[in-house]
């Protein structure tokens, strides 16, 4: 049984003298890896072009928290798992974090809650245009050369809501009260799925809504840096539609995007079925899988398009699925194979869900709640950029949580002087040779 005073925990005898436990020590962080996510920011310049997208009203001579400060601040709590506001009333004190922000330990702590709050709140539409364009360039400036493919991922994903916030809607297909942000990766080269923005968007109109202008932008900046380069958008059913593939073609982008089952469809490959009928009867698996390619214009479409359907047998029953696609080369089987593999994509906004909290927005204003997803989106851009830093190790596919928990959560005690400040870690840390992989290839 523990005894607890104001300060103090008290365990019982382990080794014959009773164990006690003080939070006392200001010296001292929990969170020592924050200084790896401040070398990503630093070597990306993330926070910075963040920072020099928003404005600043207030009057020089009362400022205490410049913008880059307050940006890299939350930025950096949100990586480390403190995506609450609330949490920085406790760590705005952290000698680890004042120095990621340039600040000296024994100088002014960091800005509080009500000062981040204020923060968030105070964007406007064009600030957050700014931002997401600023995302973009930033996955163009990072490759050392021009891409020979990249493949654009969108998807959406429900961002329950649980109060009274502005915009918060009814979505009959996830029936609840949420938003629908929509979020867009890009691959380079078979590369990492690299985030280019998260834009919050109402629920009450489904996914398509503003991906085409959304989309248009993204593809038009890629094809200025690289006119050269093979550009493929890839989406769910979700996005079928007139308007994301016009695009693609207007655009002389190649696309492959799922489209939903009607009996129109279901008539084209009901051969196909009952070959794939024919094939499990004799096959000891327990799945087959027939893929056929055909032309199909749907009723809103203004031309024939290709079409890929696939036939499945699996133990649970018949399984069709369709994707649309102008890709220059493929079997049928390759082309939907090629689309399978977005599934990748919906493993990256489980860890923007799970371990960023990209949809903790419960600001009233929905502007500040579509800053926190840029916010957010950002946070998971440096996890990006450590993970590409630990090929070769044990934890080159680890997903953030363990990232995390191996890399961030380390104790460390501050000692400045004044040539240096020392950071002196556990002896027993288990992977230091991580620290200095990292530490080595962001210099």
């Amino acid at each position: 049984m523990t005894e607890r005073s104001a300060e103090q925990l008290v365990f019982p005898a382990l080794i014959g003298k009773p164990v006690v436990v003080e939070f006392t020590a200001p010296e001292a962080s929990s969170d020592s890896g924050w200084l790896l996510l401040q070398e990503a920011d630093r070597r990306l310049g993330l926070t910075r072009r963040l920072a020099a997208c928003l404005h600043d009203g207030r009057e020089p001579g009362k400022v205490r928290h410049d913008l880059q400060t307050l940006v890299l601040q939350r930025v950096l709590q949100i990586a480390a798992g403190y995506e609450d506001c609330n949490d920085a009333d406790r760590l705005r004190s952290d000698p680890v974090l004042k120095l990621c922000c340039g600040r000296r330990p024994e100088e002014w702590d960091l800005a509080s809650q009500p000062t981040l709050s204020r923060f968030e709140n105070g964007v406007d539409w064009k600030e957050l245009r700014a931002l997401r364009e600023a995302l973009v360039r930033l996955f163009i400036s990072r490759q050392k050369r021009p891409p020979r493919e990249i493949v654009i991922d969108l998807d959406s994903t429900d961002d329950e809501v649980h109060g009274h916030q502005q915009l918060r809607l009814f979505n009959g297909y996830y029936n609840e009260y949420c938003y629908l942000p929509l979020i867009v990766t890009a691959q380079a080269d078979g590369g990492a799925y690299w985030p280019l923005f998260s834009w919050l968007r109402p629920a009450v109109h489904g996914d398509r809504f503003q991906a085409a202008t959304l989309l248009l932008g993204v593809l038009r900046k890629l094809r200025k840096a690289w006119p050269n380069t093979r550009l493929i958008v890839r989406a769910d059913s979700g996005f079928q539609g007139e308007d994301l593939a016009r695009l693609c073609e207007d655009e002389g982008v190649e696309y492959v995007i799922g489209v939903a089952r009607n009996p129109r469809l279901e008539v084209e490959i009901a051969w196909l079925m009952e070959a794939a009928h024919d094939l499990h009867e004799l096959s000891d698996n327990p799945s087959v899988q027939l893929f056929s390619g055909f032309h199909y214009q749907a009723g809103s479409w203004r031309r024939t398009r290709r079409v890929v359907g696939k036939a499945e047998i699996t133990p649970e029953g018949e399984n069709r699925r369709f994707v649309v696609y102008n890709l220059r080369e493929g079997a049928p089987e390759e082309v939907y194979k090629f689309y399978a593999q977005r599934g990748e994509m919906e493993n990256r906004i489980k860890e923007l869900k799970l371990a960023i909290k990209v949809d903790r927005t419960s600001c009233h204003r929905f502007l500040a709640n579509a800053f926190r997803v840029i916010l957010y989106t950002a946070a998971y851009i440096l996890w990006v950029a450590l993970r590409e830093c630990l090929a070769g190790t044990e934890l080159a596919q680890a997903q953030v949580f363990t990232l995390r928990e191996r890399l961030i959560k380390v104790a460390g005690f501050v000692t400045a002087s004044v040539r240096r400040v020392l950071i002196r870690c556990p002896a027993a840390y288990p992977w230091p040779r991580l620290w200095f992989q990292i530490r080595e290839r962001l210099a």
